[in-house]
């Protein structure tokens, strides 16, 4: 067996002499880097590396970020042992000082891809610091100022979009009601219009329409954005957006406005999430957001899309750019978890495989190295793909924005569901001391959790991909064309032949990796579009259809997001010249890739894998493990994270927990 071919007498452990009491051995002094960390990282992060660089050391430098020296290290991050108010109040207080202090100048007023790509370096950063302070940006900012922004016009842009880069109103997003979360056409707040006065009048008919984790909303929003169903003559024209002031400058609630908090939550704290009842508010005509759709002076409706369907899309499309931040985000808590639950393991030791031996490190337990490095080469994997997601959101274009809507349906659930997998794993690997706060790994999974059901519930997106997928390949059938896009040419070609018998070499060929993903993303579009045709034929019709074959969906749907973050692998691993970098991707690519053939079941249920196969994959999985391992060090470093934003676990643990600490 693999497991068996990494003798006692390789471990690393073993050349250290036994001591009486356990001692804090820095990695960086045993471990080797074989490669530049400041290019790994270049390609991780891809662009704005010193505006995230003078981001991070604004963090540290402020007292209003929770400073605090454990052992002979900073850390920051904030008190997650505060009573929820306070940490509400100190993330205004955080947020107020990004403003102060110049780091969202430009978010809103100013255009294009480098200013967007900047933004998002900067969001990926507050991230990693905490999710609370980043919500509350998110929520004014990108989704109260990208309202504004996306679905108005000239007069909203004169009249608010400055004073929102420079927070002289908070803004929030009501979207979401107590009755419809995903299902953004079917909620019930109805908006109608009053032609004598030229307002529109917002009203919650029933408990079920009151909005609902309204970020910002419970306690410091002066105004929000209400998406609303519109009848004009008694006509429902559709979901349509509507500015409203819910505070006035006494931060008062407005009259015939009601607004509840949502209480305390499993993370997230920091964000005063509320609920908000309209009973018949009037609102000017001048504050529906009117880039789809207008409604005249006199009460008619008015739109350049007369497709109810269409404008519905075309009024969503611009929400993307929430789901491609979480999915970017996410992987760089990931990385939090990886860097801590890594160096941990690269310092701490458990149990002698010999008497009289000393304890071996965590990290040369085959076991540990099958626990974390496929995390870790997931990780690199789904940073690449959502380099490629940014780099084709700030080039959008209205011909791209439905690969868009695809892509970052796929990765937002495939990123944060292997973020929430990583930390609980991590959180695991640290044993006790995961389960501490100040050592973030295990509290993180609270804070991020949310990302799971946010900007659309991963179950729900990933039907959508199969979806639009399924419509893809009804398009090429109807209109006899080959297909394009969505990395589906290999559809034009003949199915792959893959090899009876697979051997260590051949699973490490990239050719071999991306065959066998396409011939199974070919065969369960094939199968899933039998299925829902074979139900349309019984007499359903095609929604019915899609949900009774729900498990071939999703099957789909995971098929297709693993073969985009495979070939965006490739794709960013072929611009590396040859050398120790480029070695050490194409060891991670091919443990991505082997992992995923390993862990999902669908690669046996199919028949694209044989038993024997699978287990030929399973035992060079371990081999991969062992040849990352010296480069674990330097492949965690190269995130580029301080060590200030990680953890006392990450370090010198002893120290943190001395006495000398505690008295401190």
């Amino acid at each position: 067996m693999a497991s068996q071919e990494h003798p006692v007498s390789s471990l690393s452990a073993l050349s250290l002499s036994s001591s009486p009491c356990s001692t804090y051995s820095d990695p960086h002094l045993s471990e080797t880097i074989s490669f530049d960390t400041k290019e790994m990282r270049n390609l991780l992060d891809m662009h704005n590396i010193e505006d995230r660089d003078g981001l991070y050391n604004l963090i540290i430098e402020s007292s209003v970020f929770n400073p605090r020296k454990v052992g002979s290290r900073v850390f920051v991050s904030p008190d997650y042992n505060q009573p929820m108010e306070q940490q509400r109040e100190v993330t205004m207080e955080r947020l107020q000082y990004l403003v102060d202090h110049g780091v969202l100048g430009g978010w809103i007023t100013e255009r294009g891809a480098a200013i967007e790509l900047r933004r998002m370096a900067l969001n990926e950063v507050v991230q990693i610091y905490d999710h609370s302070l980043a919500v509350m940006l998110g929520a004014h900012y990108f989704l109260w100022g990208g309202a504004i922004q996306f679905f108005g016009t000239k007069r909203h842009h004169d009249k608010w979009l400055k004073i929102t880069e420079e927070y002289g109103i908070k803004g929030c997003f009501a979207m979401t009601e107590l009755g419809h979360g995903s299902n953004v056409r079917g909620i019930e707040t109805i908006t109608t219009y009053d032609s004598n006065t030229e307002e529109f009048i917002i009203n919650t008919p029933c408990e079920s329409a009151q909005k609902y984790w309204i970020g910002g909303a419970a306690k410091h929003a002066t105004h929000t954005v209400v998406f609303s169903q519109l009848k004009i003559n008694g006509k429902d024209e559709g979901v349509h957006a509507f500015i409203v002031q819910i505070r006035d400058e006494d931060d008062k609630i407005c009259p015939n406005i009601r607004i509840a908090d949502c209480g305390h939550k499993i993370g997230l704290n920091g964000v005063d999430n509320g609920r908000i009842w309209f009973d018949n508010v009037r609102i000017p005509r001048e504050n529906l957001l009117n880039s789809v759709a207008d409604v005249s002076p006199d009460g008619q409706y008015l739109s350049a899309i007369k497709d109810p369907v269409q404008r519905f899309a075309a009024f969503l499309a611009p929400l993307t750019s929430g789901r491609v931040n979480i999915a970017v985000s996410s992987i760089y808590v990931a990385k939090v978890g990886l860097a801590t639950a890594i160096r941990y393991s690269l310092s701490r030791r458990a149990f002698s495989l010999a008497p009289n031996e000393p304890e071996v490190l965590l990290l040369d337990y085959p076991s540990h190295q099958r626990r974390l490095l496929p995390l870790l080469a997931k990780t690199y994997a789904m940073s690449f793909a959502g380099n490629y997601l940014k780099s084709i959101y700030v080039k959008r274009t209205p011909e791209t924005n439905k690969i868009i809507h695809v892509v970052s349906s796929a990765l937002k659930a495939t990123l944060t569901w292997h973020n929430m997998r990583t930390l609980q794993e991590c959180r695991e690997a640290c044993g006790g001391q995961g389960l501490k706060t100040e050592n973030r790994v295990g509290h993180l999974k609270g804070e991020y959790d949310v990302q799971l059901t946010f900007e659309g519930d991963n179950n729900v997106l990933m039907q959508q991909v199969s979806k639009a997928l399924f419509g893809e390949y009804m398009a090429t059938q109807k209109q006899n064309r080959p297909f394009k896009g969505l990395w589906l040419e290999h559809m034009n070609s003949s199915s792959p032949i893959i090899p009876d018998q697979l051997t260590g070499s051949i699973l490490r060929s990239s050719q071999i990796q991306t065959d066998i993903f396409y011939l199974r993303e070919r065969d369960l579009l094939h199968r899933f579009v039998a299925e829902v045709s074979a139900y349309q034929k019984q007499g359903r019709n095609r929604e019915h259809a899609f949900v009774l074959a729900y498990q071939l969906a999703e099957d789909l749907g995971r098929a297709f997001a693993d073969k985009a973050v495979l070939l965006t692998f490739i794709e960013a691993e072929a611009k590396v010249p040859v050398g120790p970098l480029k070695d050490v991707l194409a060891l991670l690519r091919t443990l991505y890739a082997l992992i995923v053939l390993e862990e999902d079941v669908s690669f046996l249920r199919y028949g694209y894998l044989t038993v024997e196969n699978a287990a030929v994959v399973r035992q060079e999985v371990i081999r991969l493990c062992s040849e990352l391992r010296p480069h674990a060090l330097a492949l965690v470093s190269s995130f580029g994270i301080p060590d200030a934003f990680l953890s006392p676990i990450a370090f010198d643990w002893i120290d943190a927990n001395s006495w000398s600490s505690v008295q401190h």
